[in-house]
């Protein structure tokens, strides 16, 4: 039995348990790996890397921490919690059993792919999914950006202020919807490809063109300096998704203290409705999640 299990070694996970440990707490972080979404960084040919300040320094001394501590971490993934005793019992991947009173959920959102071929491969070279972490890297650039709701218009819209150009490949439906989308249409050095699908990314060492479809089925290569998947993220919420309350794309509802609906289950990071999916946030609402996991067990220690 534990005093705390955090789900999740992202920048939230990662900084809940630091915390959670400085407060004495027993706890145990369970996740797959250390680090998440920050052990991925975008290479682009004009940027060296001190002209960038990386998740992954950012996050760094935690996941140090982490690594020396191993009493505190288990290296495996969660299918399911449920509730026992007033507590919950957390089941991993390999058959183990875990039980706390208290859960912190930081498991991070998955990027929503496009599955074209040269994808994977130009994966952070040159190609990425968060426009909004990258966007002041493309000064006087040509940027594409992927996706139809409000995120990829959000993305388009960042990179129009700094960018020489900017396509957007969208179905279209929702431009008329917002006012950035009626923005967007109307600026000079944005291209929107209505109705049009990405067949291939092309590159060498970096993703230089993409391969676009229009509606009537005929086929266009579009150079670029960097392209931008912005489709909307998918939560890795389902090992509680029978027991808190999730929004309609599946996101953890919290409060502005991490607390969940339910009593001793508490969310940090991407998987919950919090604002931005950028890593110092997730780091300070790890920061939040553990110390109101804290004043929770408080009255139990």
């Amino acid at each position: 039995m534990y005093d705390l299990i955090v789900i999740g070694g992202g920048p939230a996970g990662l900084t809940a348990a630091i915390y959670a440990i400085r407060k004495r707490l027993n706890v145990l972080l369970l996740s797959k790996d250390l680090g998440g979404k920050t052990n991925f960084r975008l290479g682009l040919p004009w940027i060296e890397d001190y002209q960038v300040i990386r998740g992954l320094e950012l996050v760094s001394k935690f996941r140090n921490e982490l690594e020396y501590l191993d009493f505190a971490r288990h290296m495996d993934g969660v299918d399911k919690v449920t509730r026992k005793n007033g507590g919950f019992v957390v089941s991993t991947r390999s058959g183990a059993d875990l039980e706390a009173p208290a859960l912190i959920v930081a498991t991070g959102a998955k990027q929503v792919r496009m599955g074209v071929p040269g994808e994977k491969e130009f994966t952070m070279k040159g190609l990425c999914y968060s426009a909004l972490s990258y966007a002041p890297l493309f000064i006087d650039k040509t940027t594409i950006v992927i996706g139809d709701d409000d995120l990829a218009l959000r993305s388009a819209g960042e990179l129009a202020t700094v960018a020489k150009h900017v396509y957007l490949v969208c179905s279209g439906k929702n431009l008329k919807a917002s006012p950035l989308g009626t923005k967007l249409e109307a600026a000079e050095n944005v291209t929107i490809l209505k109705n049009s699908e990405v067949i291939e990314v092309i590159g060498d060492d970096f993703a230089r063109k993409l391969v676009i479809k229009d509606k009537a089925g005929k086929t266009k290569e579009y150079q670029s300096d960097g392209i931008f998947v912005e489709k909307e993220l998918s939560p890795n919420s389902g090992m509680v998704a029978d027991l808190v309350k999730l929004d309609e794309r599946g996101r953890i509802i919290v409060d502005n203290a991490n607390r969940t609906n339910v009593p001793g289950i508490f969310a940090a990071g991407d998987v919950t409705n919090c604002y931005a999916e950028q890593v110092l946030v997730a780091i300070g609402e790890g920061a939040k999640s553990a110390l109101s996991a804290y004043e929770y067990l408080l009255p139990m220690l």
